[in-house]
């Protein structure tokens, strides 16, 4: 039978930590700068080491992502990018690794549960990363997911209180999202010191894995944040590299070259 979303999740964090690393989950912005592009990051992704894939679909609002990637966000809706060509890219690349589309509410509210859901399965999904719908305010959609065997992701950052931070470690599936800084995603020049304290209670009150995201840029903060957390999710940096290059083979090149550091770092 078939693997879940839920246990290629497992299967991918315990793949790493047997070969003693931590997970590395690469973002896309799906659709960016346009279809055909995002198609070659995310086969790079996949070619050049990703354990799981976080992928970005483009939304006019996107109230957690800072200039960098909201502008990616603008310019994919403005190439034509919509939830159902994003499904296009989870599927080209879900039979190798683990991907969680990441989508802002009033998408998965427009569709509603059970077709969002439906959408996610169909596409090869392992589980969905809704930033703002915790699974308290609305557990409709996280239902409609498990009954499928996808992944609700929840999230903590360091305004969640120790008790709400307890709550949703435990009740975790897939893995917790450690938003590792106060703001909106962007590259950073030092990780928050108070980090490895919010990990270690993450990982105590939870079976799942913990995975740190927002700020990371370079290789060596990756490793750094991979010595005390289970998965580390870059996002931002890959982003610019697609933006500053000059064509599609060029926006391949310069990511599979990151991520080759960092999984060396890593």
């Amino acid at each position: 039978m078939a693997e879940t979303g839920i246990e290629r999740i497992a299967s991918a964090f315990a793949a790493a930590r047997a070969e003693g690393r931590a997970a590395l989950m690469p973002y896309l912005m799906g659709g960016f700068p346009d279809h055909e592009t995002s198609a070659a990051v995310i086969d790079a992704y996949a070619d050049t080491g990703a354990d799981l894939i976080e992928l970005g679909v483009p939304y006019s609002d996107p109230l957690a992502d800072g200039p960098q990637i909201h502008a990616a966000a603008t310019a994919a809706l403005e190439a034509g990018a919509r939830f159902e060509s994003v499904m296009e890219l989870c599927e080209r690349v879900s039979a190798r690794v683990p991907v969680l589309p990441m989508v802002y509410a009033n998408v998965v509210l427009t569709l509603g549960p059970e077709r969002f859901a439906a959408a996610l399965e169909a596409a090869g999904a392992a589980g969905a990363i809704v930033p703002d719908l915790p699974r308290a305010e609305d557990p409709a959609v996280a239902g409609a997911l498990l009954e499928r065997g996808l992944a609700p992701i929840g999230f903590v950052s360091p305004t969640t209180s120790p008790a709400r931070l307890r709550e949703i470690a435990a009740e975790a599936v897939g893995f917790t999202y450690v938003v590792s800084l106060t703001g909106v995603t962007g590259e950073r020049a030092e990780l928050p010191p108070e980090l490895e304290a919010m990990v270690a209670s993450v990982r105590e009150a939870s079976e799942a894995p913990a995975a740190v995201g927002f700020g990371i840029g370079t290789p060596e903060q990756a490793a750094k944040v991979g010595a005390i957390a289970d998965g580390v999710i870059i996002g931002t940096r890959l982003v610019r590299a697609v933006a500053d290059a000059p064509d599609r083979d060029a926006a391949v090149d310069a990511v599979s070259a990151f991520m080759a550091d960092t999984r060396m770092a890593l």
